[in-house]
């Protein structure tokens, strides 16, 4: 079987759903979830997560000649929002390193492999939901979830052009994700309330049909 490397944040489990084993039988996704890991963070040796040592020993021990990653900020505006109101600069200043952080990696990890990457999915917490941790370690940002999806939108917008001008394969799911209103459509939304994860179901779906004759 060929070997897939699969590279990313706590989204990138929906690779190990039965369904793409059925649609693509002869793939192995070798998949490396490191949890919270951020776009920003890569190039921060003090990070928590430690993604980019992971990633780099993955890529090492791997066999593959392709890889997919799907970083984001978690939940992009979130982090972006945070950092910019704890180290007192812009949002616009804190996109942009998320950005150069991300690109300098996709360019990195082109030097060695065939690279797809896929489009961060989009906020799935609501206004003043006060759920569970996650939504917990966000009550310091203010911005709402339509303003958290416009900043995801721009992020992958821009992460989308920079992969067509270096000749790096780019699915982009915004336009499938994009309900009403201008967030997430609801039936991408999990089950479970408190996961702020897209339904393994639909968004395994999603991919499965995106990444057709692309892998």
């Amino acid at each position: 079987m060929r070997e897939i490397l699969v590279l990313g944040d706590s989204h990138i489990p929906v690779f190990t759903h039965p369904l793409f084993k059925e649609k693509f039988p002869n793939l192995f996704f070798n998949v490396l979830t490191v949890i919270g890991a951020t776009a920003s963070g890569l190039e921060n040796p003090n990070s928590k997560t430690k993604a980019y040592p992971a990633f780099r020993k993955a890529i090492k021990q791997s066999t593959a000649k392709q890889v997919i990653i799907m970083l984001g900020e978690v939940d992009t505006g979130f982090v972006i929002w945070y950092r910019a109101q704890k180290y007192q600069e812009s949002v616009a200043a804190m996109m942009d390193k998320a950005i150069t952080s991300y690109s300098r990696f996709l360019a990195e990890l082109k030097m060695r492999f065939e690279v797809v990457c896929i489009s961060t999915p989009l906020p799935t917490i609501q206004d003043n939901n006060d759920w569970g941790d996650i939504a917990n370690a966000r009550r310091e940002v203010t911005a709402s979830q339509v303003e958290r999806t416009a900043l995801t939108l721009e992020f992958n917008r821009t992460m989308q052009l920079f992969c067509e001008q270096n000749s790096i394969r780019y699915i982009m799911l915004d336009a499938l994700s994009l309900g009403e209103h201008g967030i997430v459509k609801a039936d991408l939304l999990n089950n479970d309330s408190n996961n702020h994860h897209y339904d393994p179901d639909q968004y395994s779906r999603l991919l499965a049909e995106e990444l057709t004759g692309v892998i």
